[in-house]
């Protein structure tokens, strides 16, 4: 993969029709070089930030384990309190908002997490967490938590830094950007690379800008399978395409199932009449709901939900995003503590199942550090492919200034046949993925308008396609 401008030779504008080729696809070379080249020079600013915060994000987890040490952990005990009293502990502690989830401790040596909504200071869609000592149910601190993993202030402000630079759903925009365009840069790389002669692939005993075209294109091609996967499943929570594809996998049967939490049977309506608002303390209560989740086969890490109303039941949920992934779900009467329903991981549609692996996996929680470790390694082998084409660019210019671009006219020199679906196939996917369809038709507007200008002005040249 390569993501800022390259070329592979110092093209000279030539009015000179090019040396037939026993290649087929040969003429499209130039234009790939060309798409190559701009994508590289506009989208590449939105990549190199993209991939900056990346590299921040994935150094979060084991960060956020570090500054939040005396929140998340306990010297293990022997016996842990009923969970009903920790998060009585809790509420005492913080008696303002709701309880929305409580998480009770995973490890010998872990906390236990109780959500808070609606407490005043905290940010919209964001909860309070209330940490407690499952030994001894004493409180020892509260953070703001953002997100299904559990993310605290260090780490949520990364991620919204990585996801929005923190402007809100307009901010999403720039990281869909540079999902849509980072697998075209990939594949464009890739083609340019291989395309080339072996002779001039090599980096060994290069200066100048054959050694950074060799960097560039060496690290970039061992890079490509990493940068095709994180462009793909970045898109499936972006703001356009991913709506797109929530649909088509709507539409094939292979949306993510969730658990029924309609309570039911003749005590549906009274099951809350025992709990006080905010508490969590329904009907049975979280004691005897945690033990019939148990008994169904959900074990730690879980999640309970209490009912959003009187008609409502609880919802226990497994939390374990890394692997083996445990996201087994049931329901529970509040009304008798019988499981009105039960959703199971391994029935999860397969699309579902690969959109949830594919999402641990990008966000660096499906494999744990080794997993953080690989992502990091591909933040960094982005941003060296970013500053080396920016130098290669200006290796190409002429003293200080910066290199000139690849000549206009390669789709001329492209065959009907090939140009015309090449053409078609683009407007389809430009269609699907926005924020690449629009950008490449300003794009070819723009450089449209700049080579009637420089037609008129008689300065008009094409190039040769790149051999």
């Amino acid at each position: 993969m390569t993501t800022a401008p390259s070329t592979t030779t110092d093209e000279a504008p030539q009015p000179a029709a090019p040396a037939p080729s026993r290649s087929s696809w040969a003429p499209l070379r130039p234009l790939i070089l060309r798409l190559h080249f701009y994508a590289g020079v506009l989208v590449a600013p939105f990549l190199l930030v993209a991939a900056v915060t990346g590299l921040l994000y994935a150094g979060a987890f084991p960060a956020e384990k570090l500054v939040y040490a005396h929140e998340m952990t306990v010297p293990a005990g022997e016996r842990k309190l009923p969970i009903s009293e920790q998060v009585a502990a809790a509420r005492k502690a913080h008696p303002q908002g709701t309880v929305s989830a409580v998480r009770p401790s995973p490890e010998a040596d872990a906390t236990t997490r109780v959500m808070l909504t609606g407490v005043p200071g905290v940010g919209e869609g964001h909860t309070l967490a209330v940490f407690v000592d499952p030994y001894t149910a004493k409180v020892r601190g509260s953070l703001e938590q953002y997100g299904s993993t559990g993310a605290l202030p260090l780490r949520t402000w990364i991620d919204e830094f990585h996801r929005d630079l923190h402007l809100g759903e307009t901010g999403r925009l720039y990281s869909e950007l540079a999902a849509s365009w980072l697998w075209v840069l990939s594949a464009g790389g890739l083609v340019l690379w291989f395309s080339r002669r072996r002779a001039l692939r090599r980096v060994r005993g290069t200066t100048g800008r054959r050694r950074t075209l060799g960097l560039h294109g060496t690290v970039g091609v061992w890079a490509a399978i990493g940068f095709f996967f994180l462009s793909a499943t970045g898109l499936t929570w972006s703001a356009y395409a991913g709506a797109t594809i929530d649909e088509l996998r709507t539409s094939l049967g292979q949306a993510t199932p969730s658990v029924s939490a309609a309570a039911g049977g003749e005590h549906a309506g009274h099951g809350s009449a025992a709990g006080q608002a905010g508490d969590a303390a329904h009907g049975v209560g979280l004691d005897k709901v945690l033990s019939a989740a148990r008994a169904e086969g959900l074990g730690d890490p879980v999640e309970i939900v209490p009912p959003a109303d009187a008609n409502s039941a609880y919802v226990v949920k497994q939390v374990q995003r890394s692997w083996p992934t445990k996201q087994d779900a049931v329901a529970i009467d509040p009304a008798d503590g019988q499981v009105t329903d039960v959703v199971r991981f391994a029935d999860h549609p397969v699309l579902a199942k690969l959109t949830r692996w594919g999402i641990d996996l990008h966000t660096g929680v499906l494999f744990g550090l080794a997993n953080q470790i690989a992502l990091m390694l591909l933040a960094l082998s982005l941003i060296l492919l970013i500053v080396w084409g920016y130098r290669m660019w200006w290796q190409r210019g002429r003293g200080s200034a910066f290199g000139r671009p690849v000549p206009r006219g390669a789709w001329q020199h492209v065959p009907p046949q090939i140009l015309v679906p090449l053409l078609a196939g683009i407007a389809v996917l430009g269609y699907f993925l926005p924020l690449f369809g629009i950008p490449l038709a300003a794009f070819l507007a723009v450089d449209i308008l700049l080579g009637e200008i420089a037609h008129r002005r008689g300065k008009r040249s094409y190039g040769a396609p790149a051999g």
